[in-house]
């Protein structure tokens, strides 16, 4: 079984317009994307504002990808939620569309137990034929999926790989002794992208390679065969991925995919952007890193 991508690919920002999704900002910035080596595109996740997305506009957003990707790269579209049926039904939309894979979060609010998270992904996994991708992010949804439960979830066959944004590396170990390395696990941290890569994580679904995305591939192809070097991009991002830690994402890194002209920097409530002193700060940072680069 191969994965659905190794090294980095984009959890894709949506770009707005007058309150709308930009299309034109999207299709352009994923072009950029893509000829800078990005190798997967991720949609309507949480860097992608999901949460505040129309089933039509998540749509339109999966149709640009998909014809931008064109078959070369994959397309995996964020269709999880606290409603199991709601999940389904996005699920399954995605599917028909002709995305590559699905990126399903822990339930949030209504959390549930270790049990619920069998019988709810069980029933996501089951209603669909393309790869199912799990996301365990204790800081947004409170819960994590222990390894008796992920055990449980690799053998279904749909079940292919886990975004691992725990930071918690002895938990990646033991999440990594209970499948095989047909399972694929992505990290979800930008500040951990290199030890993640030493310990056997097969890429990452980075917020940053939207705006630096051939930096996290040439990082991870230099993780195996070139340590010093994977070392000296980690600390040239360092203190990039540091400082977007101003404000929650993708608050941050919007204001950097329109500094480089994909679109306006706009969010929709309750996101509000970062003051303009702040917006300066973070993007002569960034034209430094990249000159730099």
């Amino acid at each position: 079984m191969s994965h659905l991508f190794t090294g980095a690919a984009a959890a894709v920002t949506t770009p707005f317009k007058n309150g709308s999704v930009d299309y034109d900002a999207l299709r352009s910035h994923l072009k950029f994307l893509k000829e800078n080596r990005i190798q997967g595109f991720v949609i309507n996740g949480t860097t992608g504002e999901g949460s505040t997305l129309s089933s039509e506009e998540k749509n339109g957003c999966l149709r640009v990808a998909l014809g931008v990707a064109d078959g070369d790269i994959p397309v995996i579209a964020g269709t999880g939620s606290n409603n199991t049926a709601q999940a389904i039904a996005a699920s399954k939309e995605a599917e028909a569309l002709g995305v590559d894979g699905l990126l399903v979060i822990t339930p949030y609010y209504n959390k549930t137990s270790q049990k619920g998270l069998i019988a709810h992904f069980t029933a996501i996994a089951d209603a669909v034929s393309i790869p199912v991708m799990l996301y365990d992010v204790p800081s947004r949804t409170g819960m994590t999926i222990e390894p008796e439960t992920l055990k449980k979830l690799a053998q279904h066959e749909n079940i292919q790989a886990l975004k691992d944004a725990t930071g918690d590396f002895a938990h990646f170990s033991r999440l990594q002794a209970v499948v095989d390395d047909s399972f694929a696990f992505y990290s979800g941290n930008d500040d951990l992208a290199l030890p993640y890569f030493a310990q056997g994580g097969h890429g990452i679904i980075s917020v940053l390679a939207n705006a630096l995305p051939s930096d996290y591939q040439e990082m991870y192809e230099a993780a195996g065969r070139d340590p010093q070097k994977a070392q000296a991009v980690h600390q040239k991002l360092f203190p990039l991925v540091d400082a977007l830690g101003v404000d929650v994402n993708p608050v941050p890194i919007k204001a950097l995919v329109s500094h480089l002209g994909y679109g306006a920097y706009d969010l929709r409530l309750p996101l509000v952007p970062l003051e303009a002193d702040s917006v300066t700060q973070l993007t002569a940072l960034f034209d430094s890193v990249r000159k730099d680069g």
